[in-house]
C-alpha cells in the first residue's frame, strides 16, 4: 500500500505518518463550544476528522479518538445567565443537537466524548503540576501561565514572541492578538457566576487547560494526532502545547492537522459576521444530509471551500449519480461471464482511490478515481460488454469508497424525520415498496402497461420515485 503522508502544521511539511504504536492511532479532535448550534463551517472540520478516522481504520489501524465538548467558557456563562439557566441546563440542549447533527451526517462517534465540566479535577491537578514546576503565577484569585518560562512558545503558529510584554496577560478565553500574552489557567469567579470549589481556590477553568487535561487523561502524555480548524492554531493549540509540554517535559502531539475555513462568497463563515447557516437551516430548505456531507468532504481539508448554492446542488447531483450507478451494477440485467479487463480496471480504481487518500487526505484525487470508474463501467454496460461476474469487483470498489464517504445509502428522508424536519407521514415502509415494485415489474413483463403505470403513480403519490434501466432493471428512491 502507498505510504500515508500527512501535512504536519508543527513542521510545516508533509511527512510520512508513523504512529507511536504500530497498529494504533491516538487522536484528539477539538469539538464544539456548545453555546449555540454548530454551523456548517464547524462541520467542515468535523467531516474532515471523520474522513481521517475512517481512512486510518480502512488501513487496519485501531483508532482511539477523543473529542471534547467545551461546556464552560465566557460565552456559555453569559448566555446561561441571560436566560436564568445553569451551565448544565443551558449546554445540554446544544450538546444533544450536536450529536443529532453528527448522526445526520454519518459521522462515526468518537471512542470518548469528554465534557469539560466533568473533568475539573483533572484540570486542577494539571494546574498544580505546572505551579510546582514554576510555570504559573496568581493574581486576584486567578492562575496564569507565564509563557516567558516556555522558550518554545510559538513553534506551532510561528508567531514572533520576541517583542512580548513581560507580565502582560489576557483574561478572555479567546483572543485574536498578533503577539503573545500570558493566559488564564484558572479564573476567579465573578459575582453571580457558576464556579467550583477546588484546592487552588474557587473558580472555573480557562479554555485551553481543558483540552490538555482531557487529552492526556485518555491518550497519555504524547498523542499521535491533534486536529481542529485552522483558526485554533493560535492561541488555543499553541497554549495547549505550552502547558502540556511544560508539565510533562514530553512532546504533546507528534502530528498537528488543521482544516481550512469554509467560505461564503469568499468570506469566512462566522457567527460574528452573520453569514453562517446551521445544518438544520439547510435541511429545512430542502437540501439532503448526504449532499452536505459529500460537499464538505469533496474539497481537500487544507484548501478553503467556497460554499455556494450551486456547489451544494452539484454535490447532490454527484451523490445521485453514484447511487444510480451502484443500483445499475447491483440490479442491472447483463449476460453471464467475466471480463479480465474489468477486474483489472476495478483494481486500478481501488488503488488510485487509496493513493489519493494516502496523499494527505486528497479527497478530490480519490473522488476522481471513483468517477473515472463510473464513466468506464457505464460505457462498458452501454456497449453490452459488462458481464455478471464483473459486478463483484466494481461493487467492492464502491464499498471501499463508501467506507470513507458514507453517502451511498439512500436514507436521507429517514435522517430528516429523526431530526423532526420531514413534513407529512413517513410513507410506506421498504417491504411494501419492494412488493409494489415487484408487482409492477411483473405487469411490465406481461405487457400490462396500464397496471404498471397505476403502480408507478401510486408510488409517486407516496413520494417514491422509480428509475427504469435500459436493461430492464429498476431502482426506487424516496423524494
Amino acid at each position: 500500500m502507498t505510504e500515508i503522508r500527512l501535512h504536519n502544521t508543527l513542521s510545516g511539511q508533509t511527512e510520512p505518518f508513523v504512529p507511536l504504536v504500530k497498529s494504533e492511532v491516538r487522536c484528539y479532535t477539538c469539538g464544539p463550544t456548545v453555546y449555540d448550534f454548530a454551523h456548517i463551517g464547524n462541520f467542515r472540520t468535523f467531516v474532515f476528522q471523520d474522513v481521517l478516522r475512517r481512512f486510518l481504520k480502512s488501513r487496519g489501524f485501531r483508532v482511539i479518538q477523543v473529542m471534547n465538548l467545551t461546556d464552560v467558557d465566557d460565552r456559555i456563562i453569559q448566555k446561561a445567565a441571560a436566560v436564568g439557566a445553569s451551565i448544565r441546563e443551558y449546554t445540554d440542549k446544544y450538546i444533544q443537537a450536536f450529536l443529532d447533527d453528527r448522526r445526520a451526517l454519518n459521522l462515526e462517534p468518537p471512542e470518548i466524548l469528554a465534557r469539560a465540566t466533568e473533568h475539573i479535577d483533572d484540570m486542577v491537578k494539571l494546574i498544580q503540576q505546572l505551579t510546582e514546576k514554576g510555570f504559573t503565577y496568581t493574581s486576584e484569585g486567578s492562575t496564569y501561565f507565564r509563557i516567558s518560562k516556555f522558550p518554545a512558545y510559538g513553534k506551532l503558529s510561528k508567531i514572533d514572541v520576541a517583542g512580548m510584554q513581560t507580565g502582560a496577560r489576557v483574561d478572555m478565553d479567546r483572543y485574536d492578538k498578533d503577539n503573545a500574552r500570558d493566559f488564564a489557567l484558572w479564573k476567579a469567579p465573578k459575582p453571580g457566576e457558576d464556579f467550583w470549589e477546588t484546592p487552588i481556590g474557587p473558580g472555573r477553568p480557562g479554555w485551553h487547560i481543558e483540552c490538555s487535561a482531557m487529552a492526556m487523561k485518555y491518550l497519555g502524555d504524547t498523542l499521535d494526532i491533534h486536529s481542529g480548524g485552522v483558526d485554533l492554531t493560535f492561541p488555543h493549540h499553541e497554549n495547549e502545547i505550552a502547558q502540556s509540554e511544560a508539565a510533562t517535559g514530553k512532546t504533546f502531539s507528534r502530528y498537528w492537522l488543521h482544516a481550512e475555513h469554509l467560505l461564503v462568497d469568499h468570506e469566512k463563515m462566522s457567527k460574528s459576521v452573520g453569514n453562517f447557516a446551521t445544518l438544520r437551516e439547510l435541511f429545512t430548505s430542502g437540501h439532503k444530509p448526504s449532499s452536505v456531507r459529500f460537499l464538505l468532504a469533496s474539497v481537500p481539508y487544507r484548501r478553503q471551500l467556497n460554499f455556494t448554492p450551486e456547489s451544494l446542488l452539484g454535490a447532490a447531483s454527484s451523490v445521485e449519480r453514484l447511487r444510480t450507478f451502484a443500483a445499475r451494477i447491483e440490479f442491472g440485467k447483463v449476460q453471464a461471464g467475466t471480463s479480465p479487463e474489468m477486474a483489472s480496471r476495478a483494481a486500478k480504481a481501488r488503488d488510485d482511490f487509496d493513493c489519493g487518500l494516502a496523499d494527505d487526505l486528497n479527497t478530490a484525487q480519490a473522488l476522481a478515481a471513483i468517477f473515472d470508474l463510473v464513466r468506464d463501467v457505464n460505457i462498458s454496460m452501454d456497449r453490452g460488454e459488462f458481464r455478471q461476474g464483473d459486478a463483484a469487483p466494481v461493487l467492492a470498489v464502491l464499498e471501499s469508497f463508501d467506507a470513507i464517504f458514507a453517502v451511498l445509502r439512500d436514507d436521507d428522508a429517514e435522517k430528516l424525520r429523526a431530526l423532526g424536519i420531514a413534513q407529512g407521514s413517513a410513507g410506506p415502509d421498504d417491504a411494501d415498496i419492494e412488493a409494489l415494485v415487484a408487482e409492477r415489474q411483473a405487469a411490465r413483463k406481461r405487457r400490462d402497461f396500464p397496471a404498471s403505470d397505476r403502480i408507478r403513480d401510486l408510488l409517486a403519490q407516496s413520494g417514491i420515485l422509480l428509475e427504469d434501466f435500459r436493461d430492464g432493471g429498476v431502482r426506487w428512491k424516496r423524494k
